[in-house]
């Protein structure tokens, strides 16, 4: 998963040493909520008015207003703000329009329905990341002589613009671009939020009395008309959530599992909930292969053997030589391309220091190894597979994910993140979704490509994912590899299980076990703690002996 050049939240308020004396620093470490009575408070409302040929944009929300008139037609683009854009597709009987926001280099899904001469619809910020319906919640875990360490509070905790001064501070959300202005003092934090500089809601934060946050259940009487359902006979963890909320396994988000189609296991942690999208880092990148697998189901690629530099931009054909002449998909799907942009360091620096576009970095990117012989693990491989796609495509990929993969899983309430350029859907690491529906992905694998009886992936392309192609040679354990899948296998109680499994950094996994019938999802916030493989220890010592009984 890339990051952008910006600060990380557990510093937000490290300029604050002066005041901390002012407030004693003790008081301010635990669980802070801003209760907020309005569920629409973080809600933009988008109208699309016709008049004739044309039509008229209009997002709003209290004081903000945006306005835009132009020629309406099946597809359109409409480019707004700084960083704000829209673009839409009407459906054949023109009652819906599908389309995105893009917004500091996301993407996020909207419908707007007809009615009448109008199209209406709404994005709540409130639904991503940790801001919630009715409440915000927060935790200041420590303060020291380097500040304050406060999580969650936007899910990606990366903000920039940080200002500071006295008791007040002010920052921006990089993911959002919301504005945030706050007070900081002994028993509240007071915020105000806004969008392109008008004050859309006010928080204030007070400090609760209890300590970590309860275990959320999913409450199996609603139907949450998504496509799973619950199976009769439970899981049952005790052990790990009891783990879970002593701290002795520290930073689970959410664990989830299905067995024979069916949700038997379902719980969320640290304030996360069913509706709450997740980054997904490095996991997101086995969607990115699904994507090529769908390609070449529809006919637009014809294999996995088609060279990268025939679909390449023209401005950038200068790159090509000899060996990068011969990298294939195949050889992007294995992380075998041979460039050098498979390090760290290197990654962070054509997505962070380079100076120009991610693109000319990676492509200028000296030769290493001969394409197809040496597994190297780095996000280049398969943001260049976005490239390729985007220019094998007649729509958008955005719409294109959506139209093939989102849309037929009934997945809705998701976040894409995009490139450098804002209109590229990042193929390194750049979904947010809700573990429900990480769960469906899996799930769709497990399945050989249907979902619900509906044929999305063809089964020969499961396959040939979940083949192990070669093994990543930069890591520790030498992992089996397929395409952007990765080959695990547990000893659990005298058994050898096989895994597949799709892994992102903090902890975020997706478990496939044909063994067992089984899809597991482990979500977690460990980024910086050297805890991101804590949820296969999970998976290994709570899960798979509870199912394996």
């Amino acid at each position: 998963m890339f990051k952008y050049p910006c600060f990380f939240i557990c510093c937000i308020l490290s300029a604050l040493s002066n005041y901390a004396q002012e407030v004693k620093d003790k008081d301010l470490v635990g669980e802070w909520i801003g209760i907020q009575k309005d569920a629409s408070y973080l809600t933009l409302d988008i109208k699309i008015q016709l008049k004739g040929e044309n039509a008229i944009l209009t997002l709003s929300k209290n004081k903000y207003r945006v306005t835009d008139q132009f020629k309406f037609s099946d597809t359109f683009k409409l480019e707004l703000e700084d960083n704000l854009t829209f673009s839409g597709e009407v459906n054949k009987d023109r009652s819906l329009i599908n389309g995105f926001i893009g917004l500091q280099r996301n993407f996020y899904p909207v419908k707007l329905y007809n009615q009448g001469d109008f199209y209406i619809g709404q994005l709540n910020f409130a639904g991503l990341h940790h801001l919630k319906p009715n409440n915000l919640r927060l935790r200041i875990r420590e303060v020291n002589e380097n500040g304050y360490t406060l999580y969650p509070m936007f899910g990606t905790l990366w903000v920039s613009d940080f200002k500071q001064e006295k008791n007040k501070i002010s920052f921006n959300d990089y993911q959002t671009g919301l504005q945030f202005e706050g007070q900081v003092k002994p028993s509240e934090i007071a915020f105000e939020i806004r969008l392109a500089g008008h004050v859309v809601t006010k928080i204030l934060f007070k400090k609760t009395e209890q300590g970590k946050p309860p275990l959320i259940s999913i409450n199996q009487n609603i139907d949450l008309n998504d496509g799973w359902e619950i199976a009769k006979n439970s899981l049952s963890l005790p052990e790990m959530e009891t783990d879970i909320q002593r701290d002795s396994l520290v930073g689970v988000e959410g664990v989830l599992i299905a067995r024979n189609g069916k949700i038997v296991y379902e719980n969320y942690f640290s304030g996360f909930d069913v509706n709450t999208p997740h980054d997904t880092r490095s996991a997101s990148k086995s969607i990115a292969s699904a994507m090529i697998g769908i390609a070449i189901d529809d006919g637009i690629i014809e294999s996995v053997e088609e060279k990268l530099f025939d679909f390449i931009p023209q401005e950038y054909q200068y790159t090509k030589d000899p060996l990068k002449s011969k990298i294939t998909v195949n050889d992007l799907l294995t992380m075998r391309s041979g460039l050098d942009v498979s390090n760290k360091a290197y990654e962070g620096y054509y997505q962070e220091e380079a100076d120009g576009p991610w693109l000319k970095t990676v492509l200028e990117a000296p030769m290493v190894h001969e394409p197809g012989t040496y597994a190297d693990y780095g996000s280049a491989n398969p943001f260049l597979l976005g490239v390729y796609l985007k220019n094998r495509l007649d729509i958008p990929l955005e719409f294109y994910m959506h139209k093939k993969l989102f849309e037929p899983l009934g997945i809705t309430n998701y976040v894409m993140n995009t490139d450098d350029t804002g209109i590229l859907p990042y193929f390194g690491g750049g979904l947010n979704l809700t573990p429900r529906d990480m769960l469906k992905f899996g799930q769709l694998y497990l399945n050989g490509g249907s979902w619900n009886g509906k044929q999305i992936i063809s089964n020969n392309w499961i396959q040939a994912s979940f083949k192990k192609h070669t093994r990543l040679q930069d890591f520790r354990d030498k992992d089996e590899y397929g395409y952007y899948w990765y080959h695990h296998t547990y000893a659990v109680n005298g058994k050898s299980i096989a895994t597949m499994e799709a892994r992102g950094s903090g902890g975020q996994f997706i478990f496939v076990v044909p063994q067992l019938e089984v899809v597991a999802v482990i979500t977690a916030g460990n980024y910086r703690n050297g805890k991101t493989n804590q949820s296969l220890e999970i998976f290994r010592d709570y899960i798979l002996p509870a199912l394996s009984r």
